[in-house]
């Protein structure tokens, strides 16, 4: 079995031509939409992200700003600037890139996002209103996890998704929209007992715990979708995913890194901007 590749770049097209023709109407209405990215790290898997943001944004045709507040920055210096980007009345999207300096937790600093202008789903809130089926944004790794299972018509009611992963940005948010299409979920993590084995009972396998091939052959069903979330800098420069290559022996099918999950969460990120 070869497995499928499940590409994200011609949804990701089709999103951000949408987002393009609207920005457009923006800015020709005389203010163009704005996004602004707080940073306060040097790792350079999340700078490569930030950059594609950004390239992203300008070809769309909206303003992108990154406010780099070094990796000293403590947690009430990231949360005032969160907070005076969310009053601002020229910004209409503001996002904090993880990871944060050492001490400063993402929960001491995301409540200062106000939801409305909360694109990536960063505040605790707007997690709260995922997770009981109010309107909210959710993080758009997440949300684009979803949207690529739905362009390939991948069967999500009634079955057996696995997420391997529980960050508040990627893994928790996921089940809950796994949980809304009637998918029966499991998160497994750090402490799960036999990885392998609770893993190698999904129909649908997501992988994001950002941890180089962690993975393989024996983690996935055969016949089995898994979905790549990993985005791990390799010493030449490029990326790889958290499934070791080997999966796609086993599997249906497997989103490939890059160019699976990636373009879809910058697409809808700008999406959300735009709303």
């Amino acid at each position: 079995m070869t497995a499928r590749r499940l590409a994200g770049t011609d949804l990701a097209a089709r999103i951000r031509a949408d987002v393009a023709e609207r920005a457009a109407a923006r800015r020709d209405a005389g203010r163009p939409a704005r996004l602004v990215i707080v940073t306060a790290t040097d790792d350079e898997a999340s700078a490569w992200y930030v950059r594609s943001i950004a390239s992203a944004a300008g070809k769309a045709g909206l303003d992108c700003d990154v406010d780099d507040l070094g990796t000293a920055a403590t947690a009430a210096a990231i949360a005032d600037r969160l907070a005076a980007l969310s009053a601002d009345p020229a910004v209409d999207g503001v996002m904090l890139q993880t990871p944060l300096p050492p001490g400063v937790a993402l929960a001491d600093v995301s409540g200062a996002i106000d939801p409305a202008k909360d694109v990536d789903g960063a505040n605790p809130l707007s997690l709260g209103r995922l997770a009981t089926g109010l309107p909210a944004y959710a993080p758009a790794t997440a949300a684009a996890v979803v949207a690529l299972l739905e362009e390939y018509a991948v069967g999500l009611a009634g079955s057996r998704a696995v997420v391997v992963g529980r960050s508040a940005v990627v893994g928790k948010p996921l089940a809950h929209l796994l949980l809304d299409r009637d998918a029966t979920v499991t998160v497994c993590h750090s402490r799960t007992r036999d990885l392998a084995a609770v893993a190698s009972t999904a129909d649908v396998l997501v992988a994001a715990v950002g941890r180089t091939h962690l993975v393989t052959p024996e983690h996935v069903r055969p016949g089995a979708v898994v979905v790549d979330v990993g985005t791990n800098p390799t010493p030449d420069g490029g990326l790889a995913g958290d499934v070791d290559p080997a999966v796609a022996e086993v599997a249906a099918a497997l989103t490939p890194v890059p160019g699976g999950v990636g373009p879809v969460t910058t697409a809808l990120l700008l999406k959300n901007v735009v709303d």
